[in-house]
């Protein structure tokens, strides 16, 4: 009986392997090729930068985030896009209310400012309290928190996101109203630039107003809560704000209803559009009022968690 060969030993030539280092997948034999020697990087060009970015970018970034998901969301679409446009569509074509304030006025020419505001308090309260509610449930707030974002700089986000969002809306309103024949001109005088400032100062506050009452409602009620509490109070200042129905025809409650944020916009882009006013300074005060009890009771009562 005939036994294998031993493999020979060789250290010269031959094909057996030589000593070196260990051969792969072939324990304990050695290889014929040398180790690689050590390859090195240039100092400074692959060097990692551990750290945070600016706060700018990062505030940036979120806003666009926060930007792209309301878009996605198609409730969020109807209530902020299609219920503004389909108001302004169908009470200025259709006599349903009646609009005859007693200077004769036309439906749309009433109800363009009202709808206005009313895309403004779409967004900024009831958007934005649902969306914050239901994140704040699901813990989305809790992570960003732990995040290098700051806490301000989420409310910078979200704002920014919010004021994206109005512009469109305000744009594509405006263009309806104007396919409707809307004339936004007064008698009172205001120049462009004025009338430009006062609509800027009104949006801004009416901005700030509803989304500190947006970020209260949700950072204190619970995220079903929020969603039921969010819709009923649209659809009552919708009905009792000045939008739809003018404020006179509420009889003694006008002086109470005229206190409402929705009412002072509402009415305050009234003034300066269809009047031809200058700054509303009384509308603008009770915005402020809003704005500062409204962002005061967030920062004091909102809970991340």
């Amino acid at each position: 009986m005939t036994t294998p060969p031993t493999p020979r030993d060789t250290s010269g030539s031959g094909t057996g392997p030589r000593p070196g280092r260990p051969a792969d997948g072939v324990p304990g034999l050695r290889s014929t090729l040398p180790a690689p020697a050590a390859r090195r990087t240039p100092e400074g060009v692959f060097a990692p930068r551990p750290g945070a970015a600016p706060l700018p970018r990062m505030v940036l970034a979120q806003a666009l985030l926060e930007t792209r998901i309301l878009l996605r969301n198609p409730e969020q679409l109807l209530l902020t896009i299609v219920i503004p446009v389909l108001l302004l569509a169908v009470f200025s074509t259709v006599d349903i209310v009646d609009l005859d304030t007693g200077d004769g006025q036309r439906p749309v020419d009433y109800l363009t400012p009202g709808v206005l505001a009313l895309a403004v308090m779409s967004t900024a309260f009831t958007g934005q309290a649902i969306a914050t509610g239901f994140e704040r449930r699901y813990g989305v707030l809790k992570r960003l928190g732990a995040s290098p974002l700051p806490r301000s700089g989420l409310m910078a986000a979200k704002t920014l996101s919010v004021l994206a969002v109005e512009l469109a809306q305000l744009v594509l309103l405006v263009v309806v109203a104007l396919l409707l024949d809307w004339r936004p001109a007064g008698d009172g005088g205001a120049s462009g630039v004025e009338t430009a400032v006062a609509v800027v100062a009104l949006i801004a506050l009416g901005t700030a107003a509803f989304s500190g009452l947006g970020l209260l409602m949700a950072g204190t009620l619970r995220a079903e809560a929020t969603l039921g509490a969010a819709n009923l109070v649209f659809i009552l200042l919708l009905l009792v704000g000045g939008v739809v129905v003018p404020l006179d025809r509420f009889g003694g409650a006008e002086p109470v209803l005229e206190l409402l944020p929705i009412a002072a916009l509402s009415e305050g882009l009234r003034a300066v559009l269809q009047d031809g006013a200058g700054l509303p300074w009384g509308h603008l005060g009770v915005l402020a009022v809003w704005t500062l009890l409204g962002t005061a009771a967030a920062a004091r009562f909102f809970r991340w968690e």
